[in-house]
Formats: C-alpha cells, structure tokens, sequence
C-alpha cells in the first residue's frame, strides 16, 4: 500500500491512498519535522496493524514511527482533527471553519465524506490484520 502526498501547505498534507488503484483520499497535518501532534509523520515504510480504537473502533494503527505512537487511520474533515493520524476521504472541498486565534469564519481545505472513506478503506483491508505502508511525495 502506498500513500502518495501531492500537495502540502499552513492547513495540511494532501494524499492519495493506493492499493493497486487509488482507494480514497487523506489529509494529514503539515510537515512540522515530524513533531508530536503538529506534524505529519516522516516519508518512509511503516507496518500497519489492526487495533481497536476506543474512539474510533476497529482500524489500523501505523507503528515504528519515530518518536510518536498511536498513529491511526480514521475520520476527520480538516487537519485539526488529525493530531497526526491521517484522515481518509472521498473528496476535497472547501469548508466553512471558525478560525481560533481569530475567532472569525473562514474557509479552510478539508477532506469530505470521510466516513465513507473510511469505510472503504476499512473494507479493502477486512481480511488483513497487517500491512505495509510505503509514504512518499509525487
């Protein structure tokens, strides 16, 4: 499986997830030198293993990443729901967010229809309890 970023900027990283064919979208915090809850996680090959999420319930955790733990693939529409997980998706859009240091609306990017996303990418892997993962810009 490879997840392949073409984009990145102040409101996140964005990505296609691949297994033979593209599965669904993601969305990841911006590259902050792979900081704790900040920063997307370093290019690279991690291995993936199916856990159960108290929040999220059954997904896939991405472990040997240094420095952090609890990585997981789950739901979420913009990079403030991410805390360095990666957010899976159909589709990019815009999004009405209030912004809070200003306190003002604004659009932002964000990734849509991500439970379906994310169910997808869940029923690909139904059958797998591990994988790799391969990270790498375009």
């Amino acid at each position: 499986m490879r997840l392949i970023r073409v984009a990145t900027g102040p409101d996140g990283t964005f990505g296609v997830l691949i297994d033979k064919y593209p599965i669904c979208l993601t969305l990841e915090l911006p590259w902050k030198d792979n900081e704790r809850n900040i920063s997307c996680i370093p290019d690279g090959t991690y291995h993936c293993e199916k856990i159960i999420s108290p929040k999220y319930g059954v997904t896939f955790e991405i472990c040997g990443v240094p420095d952090r733990t609890h990585i997981l693939f789950h739901w979420g529409n913009t990079e403030k729901d991410s805390k360095g997980c990666i957010l899976l998706g159909l589709e990019y859009a815009l999004m009405q967010a209030l912004d809070p240091d200003s306190g003002m609306e604004e659009k932002q990017p964000a990734i849509f229809n991500s439970r379906k996303g994310f169910e997808k990418f869940m029923n690909n892997f139904e059958l797998v309890d591990s994988f790799e993962l391969e990270i790498k810009w375009a």
